[in-house]
């Protein structure tokens, strides 16, 4: 049950987010949180990960729902246990299906936090980070600490 709370909490905090940017803001617009530092910037992203293959939607959608099925059928054949390898699948879901959600409707992903020295992103793809970085800090903790 925590597995779907924290993806469908990820999901709803992504969708929301974006929302209140598509609704305040246009797209292309900057607005500046700490000057030169950190800005809200309203990106429509229409590829991957720092925009490569753009308008390769159809693909992304099919390898967004492989990844899904795929993250759904690991999860139903972890042991009891594993809190970092089930937190970080549903925090993968959760970002990828809110990703999903913005090219089906948009054909693009809605992007607003902007660093400046780094491309703009959004909380899905904070929560796919943060997922895959669980899950290799799960890969490489000893069979003892897992307690295996």
């Amino acid at each position: 049950m925590a597995f779907v709370i924290m993806a469908a909490g990820v999901f709803a905090l992504d969708q929301v987010s974006k929302l209140v940017i598509d609704t305040l803001m246009h797209t292309g617009q900057s607005i500046p949180v700490i000057d030169g530092i950190f800005h809200l910037t309203y990106v429509r992203n229409p590829g991957a990960a720092f925009g490569i293959l753009p308008y390769r939607t159809g693909f992304f959608v099919l390898a967004t729902l492989v990844v899904t099925v795929l993250i759904l059928i690991y999860y139903r054949q972890l042991p009891d246990g594993h809190q970092y390898l089930r937190a970080a699948l549903a925090l993968q879901l959760g970002g990828a299906l809110g990703n999903l959600t913005d090219r089906v409707r948009l054909g693009a992903v809605i992007d607003f936090l902007d660093f400046r020295v780094w491309p703009v992103f959004n909380l899905a793809d904070i929560a796919i980070v943060t997922g895959v970085g669980l899950l290799i800090l799960d890969l490489v903790r000893s069979p003892r600490e897992k307690g295996i």
